[in-house]
């Protein structure tokens, strides 16, 4: 068969591929360049492409070939129908942080990347929207604190309690520790929305949303009341874990909620003793999360391993971020850098977000709007 793009398009076209759609061809010599449309654009969508490509051509031609790739993300119009929140001033990204089910280490997670974005020079909030179960404030040492009242513009104002760098606002401050939080979905949404958009949040350039466990009324009243740039999904690599993960990659997917998923990352993937440093246990099962994420075309964010000593950094409410060039900072800082790169990516290729530049100068990042 000859290599010309007319044998090419008929050879892709038999596929049946629907993740990706030809615009152009151009071969030079050995080298074809595809001009190529897809509607995901995560680095593993496109890498899945590439590789399955790669190996249909190979498969048909016996030439030594040479392959680029050039991928356009259409732009998508939004529905009417839309769940969309209205954006606050001084706020450039909101990330949503969830996971299907509790118990997982979302809030661990969530503080984890809000300390190691301070250390890489970003301005970040935390709001703790786990109304029925709010541990942030005790994960930063402030459960004793309560948000002060400021002017601002004539109008009387939460300031956010303040831990670390980190701006945050919880039912938690509002509460006594052995007060449980007793309220039907609109008492909890109205709560939340005091706290969003009567609090001076001043700028920041990330406001964390931790989320409650599963998919339910104050999911909803957040994608209603804020523009969610992102979402990440939490999980333990145990399969009862994973199938509620998969609920909330596909409420974020919905068509009527279209919240880009970020990432995945798996916490409490293995253990590892200090008398035994080379045996690695699975105590939750092995890579169940990163099967997830390449069943469900989602980014792999990272893994972070069960160590004792983040349970005890979050109790003492001291995360274990702050330690300076430990093997856990080291991790979640990676996590938090695969993170922003796959942000970078979504603000960049898709509406309507503000596009981020990062400069890296010794160490630390800076973030600029173009």
């Amino acid at each position: 068969m000859d290599l010309s793009k007319k044998n090419i398009i008929n050879i892709l076209k038999k596929s049946q591929n629907k993740n990706f759609e030809i615009l152009n061809i151009n071969i030079f010599g050995n080298e074809i360049l595809f001009d190529l449309s897809t509607n995901n654009p995560t680095l593993q969508s496109k890498k899945n492409i590439e590789n399955f490509i790669s190996n249909i051509i190979k498969e048909n031609f016996e030439k030594k070939l040479e392959f680029k790739f050039k991928f356009t993300v259409p732009k998508q119009e939004i529905s009417p129908n839309q769940i969309k929140g209205k954006p606050i001033e001084g706020i450039k990204n909101v990330i949503a942080i969830a996971s299907g089910k509790g118990g997982v280490g979302k809030s661990t997670v969530t503080s984890n990347i809000a300390i190691s974005l301070i250390k890489m020079g970003f301005k970040v909030g935390i709001l703790d929207a786990d109304i029925y179960g709010p541990s942030i404030p005790i994960m930063f040492d402030v459960e004793n604190a309560r948000p002060l009242s400021v002017k601002e513009l004539d109008k009387n104002k939460m300031k956010p309690v303040e831990s670390y760098g980190v701006k945050i606002l919880s039912i938690g401050f509002f509460t006594k520790p052995d007060q449980a939080v007793i309220w039907r979905g609109p008492m909890a949404s109205k709560a939340l929305n005091q706290m969003i958009f009567d609090a001076s949040w001043g700028e920041l350039d990330f406001l964390l949303v931790d989320l409650p466990p599963g998919t339910g009324d104050i999911h909803l009243s957040i994608l209603q009341a804020l523009p969610v740039t992102g979402s990440i999904i939490v999980s333990t690599p145990q399969n009862i874990a994973l199938a509620d993960a998969r609920k909330g990659i596909a409420m974020f997917n919905q068509k009527s909620i279209n919240v880009p998923v970020l990432g995945l990352i798996e916490n409490m993937s293995f253990f590892i003793p200090d008398e035994l440093p080379e045996n690695k246990y699975y105590i939750f099962g092995k890579d169940g999360a990163k099967n997830l994420s390449h069943d469900m075309n989602v980014n792999f964010l990272g893994e972070v391993p069960i160590v004792q000593s983040i349970r005890e950094s979050s109790d003492f409410g001291h995360p274990a971020s702050l330690q300076q060039n430990s093997k856990i900072s080291l991790t979640f800082e990676k996590i938090t850098r695969n993170f922003i790169t796959e942000l970078l990516k979504r603000n960049k290729e898709l509406p309507p977000s503000e596009i981020l530049k990062i400069t890296t100068m010794a160490g630390c990042s800076e973030i600029k709007n173009k």
